[in-house]
């Protein structure tokens, strides 16, 4: 077992106090997005296998499938998508075919591996994701009274469905929307929110959108997705191909080891709409709430059926004296998320651990348990025999 050092993201979006008040550190102010745990070479984590000297943990456990991530947005996150194994592992080879460096801003697959991912919610998490049905979608159009909504509208009886929702984005990405055209539907949805008139919260979502991107077309194309709020403990599974734009909270996510991101708006970052909507035109992925299977008396296990990636949570208290056995006896990336536990293996080695604190640990460690009051996040490989979640699909 080794103590991890993990590097941090500091994308605009992210928070100033959340994830250091997580890591038990003073804020200097700056945005703290991510932290990074695993082996992707842009932010790979490191191990003190000899004291005062940093050593890869790729060097160590070779290149994990997994990424954990803590993740926490005070404000929304660019609308994007991640592609599927065979569009990564194109996109990836014709940009390295054309140089681009692979932390290049301009860059948009960063390795050749598929990423779905997992939100497991650490406070109240909101969330875009996924289109809306045809008919919610006209209702939501049919009530705001603008040339451009009128003309989705139109548009979207013309041609309904997955495919005729996906040339609309299409279309707003490739044809520019004015600004006064967006600063119209913001301010009708201002008003029928104002009213108390909303539909699944669609145009209160709009409106908040707009706050921090008021010309970005993206504000119009958030009537177009489900809005989900995840209470802390609450899981969503969001596969490859699903548009999506984490709004704002705290969460951990657990994801195939990428960082493919194709974006199309609310974001000053590089924009890849054709990509966006080529993953789009794949046809929609599953996205889905995960419901988690017990383990024990005190572990919940929430395991979708990727072969990547499955998360545990357990808690102990004073009531196991003797400690609570984590699942998985593999390659582990453990995650003390609240309280202070010691962490212990078959060898008799122990690590105490208190919120914040991550450790990877390999097989030969054994089982493992923990002792204290607290609560530990375990991502691993999982085994065909613990891909058992049942998972209820949002869309």
């Amino acid at each position: 077992m080794f103590l991890l050092s993990n590097g941090t993201r500091a994308y605009e979006w992210g928070s100033r106090a959340a994830i250091p008040s997580f890591l038990g550190r003073d804020s200097d102010g700056n945005p703290v997005a991510e932290l990074w745990m695993g082996t992707h070479p842009l932010a790979p984590s490191s191990v003190e296998e000899t004291v005062g000297l940093l050593t890869p943990l790729v060097a160590l456990a070779g290149e994990l499938p997994f990424l954990l991530k803590v993740l926490a947005a005070d404000k929304p996150l660019s609308l994007q998508v991640h592609p599927d194994t065979a569009l990564a592992a194109a996109g990836f080879r014709d940009e390295e075919a054309a140089g681009i460096p692979l932390g290049a801003p301009e860059r948009s697959y960063k390795d050749p591996r598929r990423k779905p991912e997992m939100a497991y919610a650490l406070t109240t998490f909101d969330t875009l994701v996924g289109f809306r049905p045809t008919a919610e979608i006209l209702r939501i159009l049919s009530a705001i009274d603008t040339p451009l909504t009128k003309s989705l509208g139109e548009d979207l009886r013309a041609r309904p469905g997955f495919k005729g929702i996906v040339r609309l984005v299409e279309r707003m990405l490739t044809d520019p929307v004015a600004p006064v055209e967006i600063a119209e539907v913001t301010d009708a949805c201002r008003i029928l929110a104002g009213r108390s008139f909303d539909i699944k919260r669609a145009y209160q979502t709009a409106v908040e959108v707009a706050e921090h991107f008021p010309d970005d077309v993206g504000v119009v194309i958030s009537l177009f997705l489900n809005r989900l709020t995840l209470q802390p403990g609450e899981v969503a599974f969001l596969g490859p191909g699903v548009i999506h734009a984490h709004l704002s909270g705290m969460c951990l996510e657990v994801m195939a080891s990428s960082d493919n991101v194709l974006r199309a708006g609310l974001t000053n970052k590089h924009l890849d709409p054709a990509g966006l909507v080529r993953c789009l035109d794949k046809g929609m992925s599953r996205v889905a709430r995960v419901t988690p299977e017990q383990w024990g008396f005190s572990t919940e296990i929430f395991s979708p059926d990727v072969e990547e990636f499955a998360l545990s949570v357990t808690q102990c208290s004073h009531a196991d004296p003797e400690g609570t056995v984590l699942p998985s006896s593999g390659r582990r990336i453990l995650l003390c998320t609240g309280g202070e536990v010691t962490l212990l293996n078959e060898r008799g080695e122990s690590l105490d651990l208190a919120r914040g604190d991550s450790v990877y640990a390999g097989p030969d460690d054994g089982s493992l348990r923990i002792i204290g009051i607290g609560e530990v996040a375990q991502a691993y490989e999982p085994t065909r025999r613990t891909r058992q979640s049942s998972m209820v699909d949002l869309v």
